[in-house]
């Protein structure tokens, strides 16, 4: 077995298992309750789901010019999955899509009531 064919192996399996993650993220905006959850389904599995296959893409290519692009897609998507999921989870939470009884903690509530917020508005 060749160092290429043992490549391209890997580049398989990363490939499936990142598609898997993909589907499982998928699936789970469909099927979960709310709000927070969906979002959880949105960045977690998705984000490593997408890495996963851009690791498979760069093992199968295996050139300078598609590794640095495929590098470059990943850390775009590791930098901003996280941030837009929070300003999803803000939005909902001010615009009272978010149960407050399924919350464990609540820290955004005490930080908006020092600030002055009006919920009315």
């Amino acid at each position: 077995m060749t160092w290429s064919s043992v490549l391209d192996v890997a580049g398989a399996v990363c490939l499936l298992l990142g598609s898997f993650l993909c589907l499982a993220g998928a699936i789970g905006l469909i099927r979960f309750p709310d709000t927070l959850s969906r979002l959880h389904a949105a960045t977690k599995p998705q984000t490593l789901g997408l890495i996963l296959i851009l690791a498979g893409l760069a093992l199968t290519l295996r050139t300078w010019a598609a590794v640095t692009t495929l590098v470059l897609l990943a850390a775009t998507q590791f930098f901003t999955s996280p941030v837009s999921a929070h300003l999803v989870g803000r939005a909902a939470y001010r615009n009272r899509c978010v149960d407050p009884e399924t919350l464990e903690v609540d820290e955004l509530s005490d930080a908006l009531d020092r600030s002055g917020w009006d919920p009315t508005r």
